[in-house]
């Protein structure tokens, strides 16, 4: 991927996303020498992954450098106070690019100054390249620059542009959290195979490679999910049996209805 003269990725932040996007970009075919990375203690491994592919390193930002990407994979929390001191690696060149969750592109202005910005949620399977991203884009990214920040964020997996910034919370609620929805029901299924007379680390075993099996099927069919549901499901089975109460009107929908209308509103308390 040709970075131009607007300057090197510059990624802020050396953590388990962080990392994973690193990764990625280099498998993909980035020069490590095309990339800084910014972070006061990065962990062992992350070190060497920045050594030995010739990226650099600094604890802080440097003076009198422009970045062409600032790429910000911080904790939420943490964004008050890392981004100021970020402000001068913007210039009229940069694509300011953040991973926060809650962290809206007015906050990321107000400390960086008016600039082109994306604000996306990936969630954690990004960190073996099986994630799904969600992006926003302001109206300061050049179609040049949006092709860019989709290319460094399709390494982790597929990227879904979406029409407004109010959008990214329901991202965030869906695939963004998404992942923990998922482990939830193999516990739940676990339990469940516990209680019907199964040695709980057998019915553990059942209910991951189960979910895990499903997921790739999923991945690798061309059929949707109600297809792939209905192919397994005999008329007057067992499957049909439990899909009578998991598919009634106070079964499944209704409670992700729920859990997604409350984790969209938590993203809007947490974006202010």
């Amino acid at each position: 991927m040709a970075l131009g003269a607007a300057g090197p990725i510059v990624l802020v932040g050396a953590g388990n996303m962080g990392g994973a996007m690193l990764t990625g970009w280099l498998k993909s075919g980035i020069a490590g020498a095309d990339v800084l990375v910014i972070d006061p203690g990065p962990s062992s491994s992350m070190a060497k992954l920045i050594e030995d592919n010739g990226a650099l390193h600094k604890t802080e930002a440097p003076a009198g450098l422009k970045a062409g990407v600032l790429f910000l994979a911080v904790k939420p929390q943490m964004m008050a106070a890392v981004l100021p001191p970020l402000q001068g690696l913007v210039g009229p060149d940069t694509v300011v690019v953040s991973v926060a969750a809650g962290t809206t592109l007015a906050f990321m202005g107000s400390h960086l100054g008016e600039a082109a910005m994306v604000r996306a949620m990936p969630n954690t399977p990004a960190m073996i390249g099986r994630g799904v991203t969600g992006a926003f884009a302001n109206a300061a990214v050049s179609a040049l620059q949006r092709d860019l920040v989709h290319g460094l964020l399709k390494v982790s997996g597929p990227v879904e542009w979406v029409d407004t910034e109010a959008d990214i919370d329901a991202v965030t609620a869906v695939s963004g959290s998404g992942p923990a929805y998922v482990f939830y029901l193999v516990e739940c299924m676990a339990e469940a195979g516990r209680k019907a007379g199964l040695q709980a680390d057998l019915a553990m075993r059942l209910a991951r490679e189960t979910v895990a099996g499903a997921g790739e099927l999923l991945h690798q069919s061309p059929d949707d999910a109600s297809k792939l549901r209905q192919n397994v499901t005999s008329p007057g089975g067992t499957t049909a049996a439990a899909l009578t109460v998991l598919m009634a009107d106070d079964g499944m929908q209704p409670l992700f209805d729920k859990a997604i209308a409350a984790a969209r509103k938590r993203a809007e308390e947490l974006a202010g």
